[in-house]
């Protein structure tokens, strides 16, 4: 059910702008380390803050603590109408991706996804104009987000019949591929619905108090997906859209997808969404060449997660930690 998620506005960390990242199991704790390495390998000045649930074993915080890693309790977050997520288990997690919004005890926060990995410095989202909390929410530029992919390219029976190329804001970027790697779409263009894998947020009660307001009310039946929906239905045109380049979505890449705007060398962050992940793999399944057509095997952007993570673990290594994640 909605309940405030930050009774206790302390600061975890020494500064005054964070990257956030959501952690409610182990499943996703390799990612989480491994993006807590890669925002230090491109020399990030600001720390990542973990909020964790009650379902956070101790072996993760373990982990964390073993790291130097900052956490943060937060409070599990569901609406009060439940959509039936059982064909997308992964978006019951993600209404608690709202919380940074309650995080009022910092400037700045950027959320990201604990399947992420950072290619690129990209601490200027730090200072991007953004609207004031004085602005509870009615100004123009709420927080900051690059757009969902809209084209479904595995073609997912339940997702919603307007979810097809056409509708896509990336799709209306095709004829201007090296503007696109600059600026995103308008927050206007598609189905308007921002990605929620990375958010720029500027901590406000006041739109802390909307979300919550928002999650009581008997709409979050219709929401698809979860904070993605909520974000686009409270603040429609009131979002300022960053390119792909922030939240470069992996299918992007594919052929036939967005591939005529994406260029790997443009990435500041490489989003692994849907499963399995990278640090999921088997040996075996490391084998199963990539097929651009069919969009099968092994995705090819995974050795981008895998040269990182080495990189993580010999570090480690050397510091008498080898606990597996």
């Amino acid at each position: 059910m909605a309940t405030s998620a930050n009774p206790n506005p302390e600061r975890v960390v020494d500064s005054s702008k964070v990257w956030t990242t959501l952690i409610t199991n182990t499943a996703y704790l390799s990612g989480l380390l491994t993006l807590e390495a890669s925002l230090r390998y491109v020399g990030s000045k600001y720390p990542l803050v973990a909020l964790y649930t009650d379902s956070f074993p101790p072996e993760g915080h373990a982990a964390l603590d073993r790291r130097g890693i900052a956490k943060k309790h937060v409070p599990y977050l569901l609406p009060e109408t439940t959509k039936d997520f059982s064909n997308d288990p992964r978006f019951y997690d993600c209404w608690s991706k709202l919380t940074p919004f309650s995080l009022v005890e910092y400037e700045r926060v950027v959320q990201l996804d604990s399947d992420m990995l950072v290619l690129k410095n990209m601490d200027e989202l730090m200072d991007l104009p953004l609207d004031g909390p004085e602005k509870a929410g009615k100004g123009s530029k709420v927080f900051a987000a690059s757009h969902a992919c809209v084209c479904n390219p595995l073609s997912k029976p339940h997702y919603p019949r307007d979810w097809v190329p056409a509708n896509c804001a990336f799709t209306s970027q095709h004829h201007e591929p090296e503007k696109a790697q600059r600026e995103g779409a308008p927050p206007t263009a598609g189905l308007a619905m921002p990605n929620g894998g990375l958010q720029v947020v500027v901590p406000s009660m006041e739109v802390y108090n909307l979300i919550l307001d928002s999650l009581s009310g008997a709409n979050t039946a219709n929401f698809d997906f979860a904070d993605q929906s909520i974000l686009s239905d409270l603040f429609p045109n009131r979002w300022v859209a960053l390119p792909y380049i922030y939240n470069a979505l992996k299918t992007l890449r594919w052929k036939g997808v967005h591939d005529a705007i994406w260029r790997d060398a443009e990435v500041k962050n490489m989003h692994f969404l849907l499963s399995p992940k990278p640090w999921d793999e088997t040996e075996e399944s490391k084998k199963v060449q990539w097929d651009a057509e069919k969009r099968t095997g092994r995705d090819e952007a995974n050795e981008w997660w895998w040269d990182s993570s080495r990189k993580r673990w010999s570090e480690e290594k050397k510091k008498g930690n080898e606990d597996g994640f």
